[in-house]
């Protein structure tokens, strides 16, 4: 039986340095904080590895990372710029 979710998912490391945002079981955005800068990044899958790494993030997520609710991801993102 397969395993049916509604998107988007948002989850981010413990220690609060990325969250995501799990657009669908192609694609996802990440912002990665270093000290005071926040970067935005998209992500399309285009190979197995990184269908397989949003699969993980979608159902496997508590071996690396935590959920996070939608407010807290954009209370996050409001601060972070696009990545160049």
């Amino acid at each position: 039986m397969p395993k049916e979710i509604t998107f988007p998912q948002y989850r981010k490391y413990a220690n609060g340095q990325s969250f995501f945002k799990i657009i669908s079981a192609q694609e996802f955005e990440e912002i990665k904080v270093t000290g005071q800068t926040k970067e935005i990044h998209n992500f399309i899958a285009k190979i197995l590895p990184d269908r397989n790494y949003i699969h993980d993030l979608t159902f496997d997520y508590t071996k690396y990372w935590v959920s996070c609710s939608e407010e807290e991801y954009n209370t996050t993102r409001e601060t972070a710029t696009k990545a160049k």
